[in-house]
């Protein structure tokens, strides 16, 4: 692994000059930048919500002045702050501490309506933002609320959670910036064609405006099929009952239904839309790439790439899609975790060939194409056992297992949290890694990532969360395990979970 040293400051266009001063300064440990060389620095200083400058502790000293807070890092790691990608904090802030993957928690089961008006659904969107601030994490995409959930079960999908959001990004009360895509159509179900049409169509009225650093809804969120676990996904190869799965599109045939999600997509395209488009099957995806390279050849529209498409989940990919996907400029939105706890499962419905090349995270990640994340609540929103089941996978593949291998990997994982997180949110200009003009959101880390390894990574506390140049987490402050309960139980009852 390369381990350049980072020296940036501020230029002309900036945060600050030479002659400036830094509100907090962190010196003595080890600032892994997450660009594409590796480099590496020992500290960096802060400002007016930016990264001043990054370099060494001498290079960094003369930011300090006499109002300035510093920080001795004390060996500790300093990463660009994490960006969970794929993340229900609605859902989550609702249903905490359930997962649908986890252990029931002591409450009993959670099922049903979880909120009912614009006063729970901000309190659970706040109640997610402290725990996320928790594990380092300063941003997250929102993958679907909007009218299609309007009726929905749990109300935790309603178009009003937009709302909320937009009211708490122009107060200044969001603790993670967020990405958010419209929903037009059925969670989990099947959706009418006219209906995601018609939508995309009124995509600008219902994104309205907000400071895109702290709300962007560029785009909409379709559901192509379901998981293969259940049979649902569309697939080349027949499930152990002769079926091959379906789309989640309303129609009498499969044909008519693949040509209504087809439809969808090229809509969206061309109304210059991001897809977040959930598909786990081989056919699905495979539909999904000749959608967007149909539409991308219309006269006049964007390409592939400046649009940034992302195929969520994407568990039967084939290798020649993860490549496809490389050329067109679509992203790979995965969730290792998944793959840790169902493999098994699959192998029992799909057979064990095929869920031996299922969850291809060597290959994307070899291809650029892949990102990260926990679909929390389905998960939990653990990022550090995210990175740990992404490396045990991969080596479970055939993965290379040399320490110089996986430490190579281990900087990639890790960028799938961060810099190829903001690379999806079209945001890679301004967040994402550790360098000079961009935001200051940023995660300290009791111990250096390269010194444990991927496997060992989830033992790694976090020590502090910034995120604007302000600290929004200090674990040295964190309540005791008393106080801890008092609190927790608070937000439980504000957030109208039960």
């Amino acid at each position: 692994m390369s381990n350049h040293p980072a020296h940036t400051e501020a230029g002309p266009r900036g945060a600050a000059s030479a002659s400036a001063r830094a509100e907090i300064v962190l010196t003595g440990g080890i600032v892994h930048v997450m660009d594409a060389a590796n480099r590496r620095a020992t500290a960096l200083a802060v400002g007016g919500g930016r990264i001043l400058a990054v370099g060494t502790d001498a290079e960094i000293a003369r930011w300090a002045g006499p109002g300035t807070r510093q920080i001795d890092l004390g060996g500790r790691a300093v990463l660009p702050g994490i960006n969970d990608s794929h993340l229900h904090g609605s859902w989550l802030g609702a249903r905490w501490p359930h997962t649908l993957f986890g252990e029931p928690a002591p409450e009993g089961a959670v099922d049903g309506r979880l909120v009912s008006d614009r006063a729970e659904r901000r309190a659970a969107v706040q109640r997610a933002g402290v725990l996320l601030s928790e594990l380092g994490i300063t941003s997250y995409t929102e993958p679907g609320l909007g009218p299609g959930e309007d009726d929905g079960e749990t109300g935790s999908f309603h178009s009003e959670v937009i709302e909320v959001y937009r009211e708490l990004a122009a107060a200044g009360e969001l603790r993670q910036r967020v990405t958010l895509l419209a929903l037009h159509g059925v969670l989990d179900g099947p959706s009418r064609t006219e209906a995601v049409v018609d939508g995309v169509r009124a995509h600008a009225a219902l994104a309205g405006t907000s400071d895109p650093a702290w709300l962007a809804i560029p785009g909409v969120k379709i559901f192509g099929d379901l998981i293969p676990l259940t049979r649902q996904a569309w697939t080349e190869r027949a499930y152990d009952d002769g079926t091959h799965g379906d789309l989640l599109v309303v129609g009498e045939t499969l044909e008519g239904r693949a040509a209504g999600l087809a439809e969808m997509l090229r809509a969206a395209h061309r109304a210059g839309l991001q897809v977040g488009l959930h598909a786990t099957g081989d056919r699905t995806i495979g539909l999904a790439l000749d959608a967007f390279a149909e539409a991308a050849a219309e006269p006049g529209a964007p390409s592939v790439r400046e649009l940034g498409h992302v195929i969520i989940h994407g568990d039967l990919a084939t290798p020649e899609q993860v490549a496809r996907m490389a050329k067109l400029g679509v992203w790979l939105n995965t969730q290792a975790g998944i793959a840790a706890r169902t493999g098994e499962w699959l192998a029992g419905v799909l057979g064990a060939e095929a869920a031996g090349a299922a969850w291809p995270l060597d290959r994307a990640l070899a291809a650029g194409v892949l990102v990260l994340s926990s679909d929390a609540p389905v998960l939990d929103f653990d990022w550090r056992r995210g990175i740990a089941d992404a490396e045990a996978r991969i080596l479970a593949t055939g993965g290379a297992a040399d320490p110089a291998a996986r430490a190579a990997r281990l900087q990639e994982l890790l960028r799938c949290y961060t810099a190829r997180a903001a690379e999806q949110d079209r945001a890679a200009a301004w967040k994402g890694t550790v360098e000079a003009g961009k935001v200051a959101d940023l995660v300290v880390l009791e111990r250096d990532p390269f010194a444990v390894g991927a496997a060992g990574l989830p033992e790694v506390a976090v020590d502090l969360t910034l995120l604007d140049g302000r600290v929004v987490f200090d674990r040295s402050r964190v309540p005791a395990p008393a106080e801890r309960s008092v609190r927790a139980a608070a937000l439980r009852r504000g957030a109208g979970a039960r």
